[in-house]
């Protein structure tokens, strides 16, 4: 027994998965163009540029060192609490369109107008309509959850419409010759097809909520904490190193929210990725 456990370990120690050399050549080419960028922009910073006031990354991370992590986790944890409420919201709408187009396709021309009227309306005139009929709590702005699920209604329903659609013809068939109808087709086939497309367009979904957060907080001046505020006082004041870190932190968190759903994707529908179904 143990000349076999002994036998039998370095096969288990093999099995550990370890990176493919495209995957080690995305992430070096990743690491080194990452590098180069911020090369650049520090040189450019303390030459040719610095007359316009840009920081250099070193500036922004001591700002970012001065105002400390419970700031920051502050005022984001108000901005991300908005932009998850709206994209909870705005993607069940949005689902629920696309499976009404499939269901009753008579349906499909008024649903596609819906959408396209969502993702078609100007920010500028709806966030102060907004400001108008919702009133702001006082630690988080109404305006900034319905533009965050506004602005993920028309490509979440666009993408999960072309999803539906991808499905196998003859799979199709099949559960129509067994007497199932388009509910039966949905369930069986069209919803399983769709997940990679669905986590695809999900995973797009979710910066354009933080955006539409963000938008809604810099519009909603009567609410005092968040991302939002945080870079118009940060303008007004002229403090250009805590607008810019802000600013890169915004996009670390919506870089670490595509991340993060992409990373379900995979766990849900593994086949999406050439792993076995």
């Amino acid at each position: 027994m143990a000349a076999t456990s002994a036998a039998t370990a370095p096969a288990r120690v093999s099995r550990v998965p370890r990176p493919t050399p495209e995957q080690r050549r995305t992430i070096l080419t990743g690491a080194v163009s990452l590098g180069a960028l911020v090369a650049g922009w520090w040189l450019l910073a303390a030459t040719v540029l610095d007359r316009y006031q840009i920081p250099t990354p070193g500036e922004i991370v001591a700002k970012a060192q001065e105002r400390g992590f419970g700031y920051y986790r502050e005022i984001f944890s108000v901005t991300l609490g908005e932009a998850a409420t709206g994209y909870v919201y705005g993607v069940a709408i949005a689902l629920g369109m696309a499976v009404l187009v499939l269901l009753i396709p008579f349906l499909e021309p008024v649903i596609m107008q819906v959408a396209v009227v969502t993702y078609c309306l100007p920010i500028v005139v709806l966030a102060p309509l907004m400001i108008i009929l919702l009133e702001t709590a006082d630690t988080s702005s109404p305006t900034a959850t319905v533009l965050a699920g506004l602005s993920v209604v028309f490509t979440t329903v666009v993408g999960a419409v072309l999803g539906f659609r991808s499905a196998d013809r003859a799979s199709l068939d099949v559960v129509t010759v067994y007497g199932g109808g388009r509910w039966q087709q949905f369930v069986r086939v069209r919803l399983v097809s769709a997940l990679p497309a669905l986590f695809t367009t999900l995973q797009v979904a979710a910066p354009a909520a933080f955006l539409g957060a963000l938008l809604g907080e810099w519009f909603d001046r009567r609410l005092e904490v968040g991302v939002g505020p945080s870079l118009y006082l940060a303008m007004n004041n002229r403090e250009t190193e805590l607008a810019w870190s802000v600013g890169l932190a915004c996009a670390l968190v919506s870089g670490l929210a595509y991340a993060a759903i992409g990373l379900v994707g995979r766990l849900v529908a593994p086949w999406a990725g050439g792993g076995s179904r």
